[in-house]
């Protein structure tokens, strides 16, 4: 094999590891988000601590809406919890519409610091919803703020963190309910 081969196999091998790259970017830079807790990134917990502190921390929540026929809104504006107790609150979802709504709901936290001890046990947000016409649904998550963002030294200072939420269509599935044809009985 001779040197121009060897430079061909090496730029066409070089491009396909780069265009894999970039697909798998956005897939590994949510798995970094999510185990690191960068730019306010929910972490997912198994279990709750056991340590619950006596200091609090007031836990607010925002509801948003992007591109449906919905209404999104916490049943609560806000919560007191100690840190490391579970906390639960409540989302009240209502369809608007005469045809199911596919949809996911995005979250993060601010401030961002707060993200890595920030911990849900169990969210509506970890996979997709589907709202009947016409219908409320009632979604709970499970929380708990980790023990360890007291004697952390860049967020030991937050007393107040901002639970934000948007729920969005899902592809796909989405187009697929707009593209039916209504028939004017609920499903």
């Amino acid at each position: 094999m001779n040197r121009k081969n060897l430079v061909a196999i090496a730029c066409v091998i070089t491009v396909m590891g780069m265009t894999g790259a970039a697909f798998a970017a956005v897939p590994l830079y949510r798995i970094f988000c999510q185990v690191t807790g960068f730019n306010g990134t929910v972490s997912r917990a198994e279990e709750a601590p056991d340590k619950v502190l006596e200091e609090t921390v007031l836990i607010r929540f925002d509801t948003n809406v992007r591109d449906l026929p919905m209404i999104f809104k916490a049943e609560q504006i806000s919560q007191r919890v100690r840190i490391g107790e579970t906390g639960i609150a409540f989302f009240d979802v209502t369809n608007t519409s005469d045809r199911p709504i596919h949809a996911t709901a995005a979250y993060n936290v601010v401030p961002e610091r707060a993200g890595p001890y920030f911990q849900k046990l169990q969210c509506f947000c970890f996979e997709g919803q589907v709202i009947p016409p016409g219908e409320t649904m009632k979604f709970p998550i499970q929380y708990f703020v980790a023990p360890e963002i007291a004697t952390d030294r860049e967020s030991r200072g937050v007393r107040q963190i901002t639970l934000s939420y948007t729920f969005y269509p899902t592809k796909g599935e989405q187009d697929d309910a707009n593209a039916a044809p209504a028939t004017g009985a609920a499903a």
